[in-house]
């Protein structure tokens, strides 16, 4: 990914808005996206929560930091200029416009001091304060959402590890109600009582794919360390067509191998792989065997509000 990083991106925001005409927000990424001569591709590249272009994500916050330096400003929504000062810093010819320099900047200094001086304020002498580092090139969002991608990462192994100790009996129950949660199944009895019953050629259930039972999935649940390959599919097709089924679910603690991956039956029958990885993700999206400790909200302007 060839996406700079916001405070790459300073430099050449102001060197663009040196024109002292005023210019929008998307003007302004469209042509810095051509300075860096960025793809289509890195333009689609999304934050984790897949919300925001990280490239936009990153403009943004370039153009936030440098309002807080009094070298750009607000004409009207979304519409910004440079300021005297932002031409004069342009006039000394700078190598390059980050964090370090800002903090050398009158306006930028008096504004950070204001807000950390509310934020300790707020914030008992006992908390761990997050610390500011110029070495430090991810927004504030992206902070965020990759610190809550590690946080989904562990939980998802610990769950992993907590499946893998169950009793067969107790994973069934929970491929039961992870399925029943997820809109299969109708209602967690009627998944239960077919869960389990069939047992006929390597097939562990059936579950009704809609609340209507309009049509029917077959599952097979391994609770394996080893790798599940391509034979071990095959049987599982195999015996869903003795069955006469379309559609089937392979679950497993363990994961697939690459053939196991590449396979495609040459009949109709569609399969869905869920490994163990997947599984304990799954678990997580569908609040299956975990609870909500904190919740968060991220918001902005509603500009529209502040409109005369």
């Amino acid at each position: 990914m060839n996406i700079p990083d916001f405070q790459t991106i300073m430099l050449p925001l102001l060197k663009y808005y040196s024109d002292n005409l005023e210019h929008s927000t998307s003007d302004t990424i469209e042509s810095l996206a051509q300075v860096f001569n960025l793809t289509e591709e890195d333009l689609a590249q999304l934050l984790p929560s897949g919300t925001q272009s990280i490239f936009k994500n990153r403009v943004y916050w370039a153009i936030a930091h440098l309002k807080m330096a009094n070298l750009i400003e607000n004409t009207q929504r979304a519409h910004y200029k440079i300021t005297t000062n932002g031409l004069e810093l342009l006039n000394t010819q700078p190598e390059k416009v980050n964090l370090k320099l800002l903090k050398t900047i009158p306006e930028y200094i008096e504004h950070t001091k204001n807000f950390k001086k509310e934020r300790t304020s707020k914030v008992d002498d006992s908390e761990e304060s997050i610390p500011d580092s110029d070495d430090n090139d991810l927004t504030p969002e992206e902070n965020l959402e990759y610190s809550f991608q590690r946080i989904q990462k562990s939980l998802a192994q610990e769950l992993l590890q907590k499946i893998k100790k169950l009793s067969p009996s107790f994973f069934e129950r929970l491929v039961i109600e992870l399925l029943v949660k997820m809109g299969y199944g109708g209602s967690l009895k009627d998944a239960g009582k077919s869960i389990g019953k069939s047992g006929d050629e390597g097939i562990d259930g059936i579950i009704k794919e809609d609340k209507l039972g309009l049509d029917v999935i077959y599952v097979q649940a391994k609770r394996w360390e080893g790798v599940v390959g391509r034979p071990e599919l095959q049987k599982f097709v195999g015996a869903l067509a003795g069955q006469g089924a379309k559609k089937g679910i392979f679950i497993t603690t363990s994961y697939f191998s690459k053939d196991a991956l590449e396979y495609t039956p040459k009949n109709e029958t569609k399969i869905v792989l869920i490994d163990g990885e997947q599984l304990s993700r799954y678990m997580i999206d569908f609040n299956l065997g975990v609870s909500t400790i904190s919740t968060y909200e991220i918001k902005k302007i509603d500009s529209d509000y502040f409109e005369e």
